[in-house]
């Protein structure tokens, strides 16, 4: 079992990187097979339709990852209602092959106790035109909820434990099949 864990903000020293890292911890500590794409250091090009950027060395990168991942766990911040231009523009290398049958758990970063949900119903749409599974739990976490070690209080935590062995379960149940 291998999970991609896909860090949607290219900002440095983000709160959605935070979350990432969390979701990379927990997730190592349970199947120990996880990938980590951070967009905050593997930049893209943009998807202009050209063969160059098609052969850059972090989308192959991202293909490659995506490719052996059974599941994924995205997150990305909420700008303007809908997710990261960088995380669109990350999804859009990736196609239907990348993304049918496997389960995908997403989260979102909120900013001042509210927002988060526009960001998480966009994502679900682009996973679903992708074919991925979307699951039924979905994450939110305040920036507050970080203490300045970048670790999650009690409370986020423990429903960032909810969703990753949700997801867990169910790249489980697939692989099953």
């Amino acid at each position: 079992m291998k999970i991609l864990v896909i860090n949607g903000s290219a900002r440095k020293d983000s709160n959605t990187r935070k979350l990432a890292q969390r979701a990379v911890d927990y997730l190592q500590e349970q199947i120990k097979e996880v990938q980590l794409f951070d967009l905050e250091h593997e930049s893209l090009p943009i998807l202009d339709g050209k063969p160059e950027s098609f052969a850059h060395p972090n989308v192959k990168l991202l293909k490659t990852y995506a490719e052996d991942a059974n599941g994924f766990f995205i997150c990305t911040p909420e700008y303007h209602n809908a997710v990261s231009g960088a995380l669109k523009n990350a999804l859009d290398f990736l196609n239907r092959d990348y993304f049918t049958g496997k389960p995908v758990s997403i989260g979102a970063i909120a900013g001042g106790g509210k927002g988060g949900i526009n960001a998480l119903n966009n994502l679900r749409l682009i996973i679903r035109g992708v074919n991925g599974l979307v699951l039924p739990q979905q994450i939110v976490v305040d920036y507050k909820e970080f203490d300045e070690k970048a670790q999650l209080n009690k409370e986020a935590h423990s429903r960032l434990v909810s969703v990753l062995d949700e997801l867990i379960y169910y790249v489980g149940a697939v692989a099953k099949k």
